[in-house]
């Protein structure tokens, strides 16, 4: 069942990647200035107050007549009206009509790294969902982790939430897919994996899939071969110091990253 999810997780994300050059054709006004954006500022019948201008790290432009004016976190339209309300207020012009040209929008580029397809850095434009974005990169990559990590910055320090992608798609609830902003990193790890050996018919690595127990564990390595015993499991598993452990369990015991499975040759 966990598998058919993924599945059907993975397929929504390619379908939204395929999708996504509609998407792009978003109005860029929903999108919001901050520091690094490059910027033409157009007032019409005003050809002498036609500006070229870079929002500085303080999120704020120089401007002829008005000098320093604050933008950052505001939208294109939401700047225009400022500019021109502070225009009129002030008596330098009637009525003025104010428009901004974005240039470069570096304020809205975010990083994909992990396990997705197609690593790399992407422009954003309006409102992205971290859905949104993975299938930007192509969705997540087969050996990817259900969970990823979204890392940006707030009042200059850095904050990290992990997201369990596959709960967004199993509860369709779409409040924990979070928005993401311009200068977010968002990075999808490996999967947890376990190792089993011994008496089965397929030793090797497996994707460890949310509480898996043991005796799934076993039928993912194709089973027991004809010396294998299900009283014959151990698993070797390290503590918090990093001591090894071995642990006798039981079939319905949960499996843990990293564990490796081992099961004995029956005696009989």
């Amino acid at each position: 069942m966990v598998k058919l999810l993924y599945w059907s997780a993975g397929l929504l994300l390619y379908g939204l990647s395929i999708g996504f050059s509609h998407a792009d054709s978003k109005d860029i006004n929903t999108s919001l200035f901050s520091s690094g954006d490059l910027l033409k500022i157009i007032v019409y019948g005003n050809p002498d107050l036609t500006l070229e201008t870079k929002v500085n790290e303080s999120g704020k432009i120089t401007f002829p007549l008005l000098g320093e004016i604050t933008i950052d976190g505001l939208t294109p339209n939401a700047a225009e009206k400022k500019i021109a309300d502070m225009l009129q207020n002030q008596g330098f012009l009637r009525k003025p009509q104010v428009t901004i040209l974005t240039t470069t929008l570096y304020s809205q580029q975010i990083s994909v790294l992990g396990h997705v397809h197609n690593q790399g850095r992407y422009a954003i434009e309006g409102q992205r969902s971290l859905t949104d974005v993975l299938a930007m990169a192509g969705g997540i990559s087969s050996d990817g982790g259900n969970t990823v990590t979204l890392i940006r910055t707030e009042d200059n320090h850095f904050v990290k939430e992990e997201i369990d992608v596959l709960a967004i798609f199993q509860s369709g609830d779409m409040r924990l897919n979070p928005t993401i902003r311009g200068g977010d990193l968002i990075y999808v790890p490996i999967a947890p994996r376990f190792y089993i050996y011994g008496e089965v018919q397929r030793p090797g690595f497996y994707r460890l899939e949310p509480n898996m127990t043991v005796v799934q564990a076993l039928s993912t390595g194709g089973g027991l071969n004809q010396r294998g015993t299900e009283r014959g499991v151990r698993i070797q598993r390290r503590d918090a110091e990093g001591a090894l452990q071995v642990i006798k369990v039981k079939p319905d015991d949960l499996v843990r990253p990293d564990d490796v499975v081992y099961i004995q040759e029956s005696l009989f």
